[in-house]
């Protein structure tokens, strides 16, 4: 039971030291196959910033073998949605065990009550939300384009995460576009074109990042 006493503070001192950083958060929100990854890439790299995807995250918790990474597979098995806070405290670890102070988080918040939990939780508002927009079927295409041979499999799958993005996202993207603070790109042109697109958002507006 002692070692539970220890997380416990831990993660107490955990939530007052991330709240003290102050850090920068830059949601990324777009659907399966508009280029969020490829993109993050491409931020981190020129500007500086933590790439932190809560997908990744909760699959290397589950691949840990800890007691928490087993609850987490369990409740993938049964088709449930793992608790927005066992997300959060992921995150906030990441956050915290990073040492940086700025970050792009992908692929969250993926609905409302996950966006509200993560600011009652942390007491952090993202700086801003990056949403990749991009049609159904360029995605569609893009995400063929990679599991070739397999399209038959796949396109079932592919439609049904088209689905859930745009029930339970846009509501996120929705509520923070009423507060400003959505920068929406165009996602279905060639790479290079949105990255300058993306640049343009993180870049300050007297320097040109290379």
């Amino acid at each position: 039971m002692g070692t539970v006493v220890v997380d416990a503070a831990a993660k107490k001192e955990a939530n007052g030291s991330l709240a003290d950083l102050n850090p920068t958060v830059v949601f990324v929100l777009g659907g399966p196959g508009s280029g969020k990854g490829t993109q993050c890439a491409n931020v981190v790299q020129h500007f500086g910033y933590t790439h932190l995807s809560a997908g990744d995250l909760l699959r290397a918790e589950i691949k840990s073998g800890s007691e928490n990474g087993t609850m987490i597979s369990n409740m993938i098995k049964e088709g449930k949605i793992v608790p927005s806070e066992v997300t959060i405290k992921l995150l906030q670890q990441a956050m915290l065990e990073s040492g940086n102070d700025k970050f792009l988080i992908d692929g969250f918040p993926r609905n409302e009550e996950n966006r509200a939990a993560f600011e009652a939780v942390t007491k952090i508002e993202p700086s801003f939300v990056l949403f990749f927009d991009c049609s159904e079927e360029e995605m569609e295409r893009r995400l063929l384009g990679r599991n070739q041979g397999r399209e038959d499999d796949n396109i079932e799958t592919i439609r049904k995460r088209f689905n859930v993005f745009l029930e339970s996202s846009l509501p996120v993207i929705e509520y923070y576009n009423s507060k400003g603070k959505v920068r929406k790109i165009d996602a279905g042109r060639p790479v290079e074109e949105v990255y300058e697109s993306v640049k343009a958002i993180f870049a300050p507006k007297n320097e040109k990042a290379d």
